[in-house]
C-alpha cells in the first residue's frame, strides 16, 4: 500500500473518531437533562401518593390507587402516564369500592387545612337588616292634574294666561271665549223669564220648564251661578264666555292661541297642583322581597343637599319593565314649600328588618290600621279612610310584624362568602370534623333573599352547624380533582357524578 493511501485512511479514521466522540458527548448531555426533568417527577409521585394514601387511611377509607387528570377528572387509568385529552401528567387518587355512591366529603390533614386557610362560621338565627338603595325622579300627581277645556264651541278672543309655568289660583280667569251658541242660549233664557213674569198662567208652566232647562244648559257650558244671575239681573245677553281655573296650581301646558277657533272639548290649558307630588323609584327584582306597601322611605335631591325628605310607599307596580328589568315604586309626598319639582332626580334609602317568611319588622305599624289608597293615613282602630272612604286594613295583612321577639321567628342566616352559586344550584361546605380528623361535606341549599353580606337560608342547613366561609372553593376544587360530586359536578338522578 502506498504512503499516500495510508495517510488518507489515517485522516478518515481520526475524523470518524472525533464524530463518534461528539455524538457520545451529545447523548450524555441529553441523558443528563432528561434525568433532571423526568427524574424529578418520578421522585415526586411517590410523595404525593403517600400523602393521599396516608390521608385516606386516616379517614378510614380503603381502595386502590387510580390515576386521573387534574383538568379532566373523568379520565381514570390504572397506571401513571399522560392525559389522553390534554397531555398533562396524571396524578394519583384513591378510589373506594363504593366511590359512585360516596358523599361529597373531603378529609384534610392538619397541614393541608392550614395551607387551604379554612375558616368557618356558625349558622345562626337572627333578624336580618338590609339597606335598599333606589333612584328615581319627581313627577306630577295624576289626580291633581286638570285640563281646562272649552265646553262650548267658539273663538278665543283673549288668553289671560299666555305662557306656561305661571301660577294660578282657583277661580282665576283664564280665557275670554266668543260663542254664538252661547248668545242664543242666553237670549232663550231671557225670553223665557220674560214670558214667566208676564202673568199669563196658560204659558207659565212651559216658561218655567224652559227657564230651568236653559239655566242647566248654561251651567253645563261652564257659566258659574253668579254669571247666570248677572245675566238675569241685567237682562242683557253676552256673546263672550269667561273660563275660570277649577284648581290652584301651575300651568304646565298651553295648547291654544288667541284668535283660534275651538270645538267642544278642546283642551286649552293643563294645570297641575304641586302641593303634593309623586316620587317614582326604580326597584330591581332582587329588591322586591324587601318592599311593602306603606313602608317608610327617605330620599334626597341635588337641589337640597343635606335635607332628607320622607314618604311612604303608596304603590308597587304589578308589571315588570321588560327593558330595564325594574319595577316602579311610587311615593306620595307633601310639597307645600315647593322644593320638589317634577323632573328632579332623587336617591332613596329604605332600611329593612326582615323576620321569617319575609315579614317586615316595624314596631310603629304593629297593631295599626292603614288606608289601602293613602298610606299616610294610619289609625289605631279600624274604620274608613277620611280621604277616599275605603275601609282601613290591618298592617299585619300587608306583611308587617311587631318587633317583640316572643311573637316573631328569626330566619336562618349564613354569610354570603359561604355560598358557591352555579346559576342553578347553591352549594355550601359544612365542617363535620371530629377530634381525629378534619372533614368537610358539601350540601345543596335553598337560598332566600340576600340582605347585605348575608343570605337567608330556606332549607339545607340547621342552626349551630359550621359552614366554610374561606377556602370553600379550594375544597370544591379538590373534590373535582378527585372526581367526586362538587359544585360543578353534581350527582345525577342515579347518584352518579355528571
Amino acid at each position: 500500500m502506498s504512503e499516500n493511501k495510508m495517510k488518507d485512511l489515517k485522516t478518515r479514521f481520526l475524523s470518524a473518531k472525533n464524530l463518534l466522540r461528539g455524538l457520545l458527548i451529545i447523548l450524555a448531555l441529553l441523558f443528563f437533562s432528561g434525568y433532571l426533568r423526568f427524574g424529578k417527577q418520578t421522585t415526586e409521585i411517590p410523595e404525593v401518593k403517600q400523602d393521599i394514601v396516608a390521608d385516606k387511611k386516616n379517614s378510614g377509607e380503603e381502595g386502590k390507587i387510580m390515576w386521573t387528570c387534574s383538568m379532566h377528572p373523568s379520565v381514570r387509568l390504572e397506571k401513571p402516564g399522560s392525559c389522553p385529552i390534554c397531555g398533562m401528567d396524571l396524578i394519583p387518587i384513591q378510589v373506594s369500592n363504593s366511590d359512585e355512591a360516596a358523599r361529597p366529603r373531603l378529609t384534610l390533614s392538619p397541614a393541608a387545612k392550614k395551607l387551604a386557610q379554612i375558616r368557618t362560621t356558625t349558622v345562626k338565627r337572627k333578624l336580618v337588616t338590609a339597606k335598599i338603595r333606589l333612584v328615581g325622579k319627581v313627577d306630577y300627581q295624576e289626580p291633581l292634574v286638570s285640563d281646562i277645556s272649552a265646553w262650548v264651541p267658539g273663538r278665543i278672543d283673549e288668553l289671560f294666561v299666555d305662557y306656561t309655568g305661571i301660577s294660578v289660583k282657583k277661580g282665576d280667569h283664564l280665557v275670554s271665549l266668543y260663542s254664538p251658541e252661547l248668545l242664543t242660549a242666553q237670549e232663550e233664557l231671557l225670553q223665557a223669564l220674560k214670558t214667566l213674569n208676564s202673568g199669563n198662567q196658560a204659558v207659565a208652566p212651559t216658561a218655567r220648564l224652559t227657564v230651568e232647562a236653559t239655566r242647566e244648559k248654561l251651567r253645563l257650558w261652564g257659566l258659574t251661578p253668579k254669571q247666570i244671575k248677572d245675566i238675569e239681573k241685567q237682562k242683557k245677553a253676552s256673546d263672550h264666555l269667561t273660563i275660570y281655573s277649577p284648581i290652584s296650581g301651575i300651568v304646565i301646558k298651553k295648547n291654544a292661541t288667541a284668535g283660534a277657533y275651538v270645538k267642544t272639548g278642546t283642551v286649552i290649558y293643563t294645570v297641575a297642583d304641586l302641593s303634593e307630588v309623586w316620587v317614582k323609584l326604580d326597584a330591581y327584582e332582587s329588591d322586591l322581597p324587601f318592599l311593602r306597601y306603606a313602608q317608610k322611605v327617605e330620599f334626597t335631591t341635588e337641589a337640597s343637599p343635606g335635607e332628607t325628605f320622607r314618604g311612604r310607599i303608596a304603590f308597587i307596580d304589578p308589571i315588570l319593565d321588560p327593558v330595564t328589568r325594574t319595577v316602579k315604586i311610587r311615593l306620595n309626598i307633601k310639597n307645600r314649600k315647593g322644593k320638589l319639582k317634577p323632573g328632579m332626580f332623587v336617591r332613596a334609602l329604605i332600611k329593612v328588618k326582615m323576620a321569617e317568611d319575609g315579614k317586615i319588622v316595624d314596631a310603629r305599624l304593629a297593631d295599626k290600621w292603614i288606608s289601602p289608597m293613602h298610606p299616610e293615613i294610619i289609625r289605631d282602630e279600624p274604620g274608613n279612610c277620611p280621604r277616599c272612604g275605603m275601609p282601613l286594613v290591618e298592617a299585619e295583612s300587608l306583611g308587617y310584624v311587631t318587633d317583640d321577639e316572643e311573637f316573631i321567628e328569626s330566619p336562618l342566616v349564613i354569610p354570603a362568602s359561604a355560598v358557591l352559586i352555579t346559576g342553578k344550584r347553591a352549594v355550601v361546605y359544612v365542617d363535620i370534623s371530629d377530634a381525629d380528623k378534619s372533614m368537610y361535606e358539601g350540601r345543596e341549599v335553598v337560598l332566600g333573599p340576600k340582605a347585605g353580606d348575608e343570605y337567608i337560608v330556606k332549607s339545607g342547613l340547621k342552626k349551630g352547624e359550621q359552614v366554610v366561609t374561606n377556602g370553600n372553593f379550594k375544597i370544591d376544587s379538590a373534590l373535582q380533582i378527585l372526581a367526586k360530586p362538587s359544585m360543578m359536578q353534581p350527582k345525577d338522578s342515579r347518584g352518579r357524578t355528571r
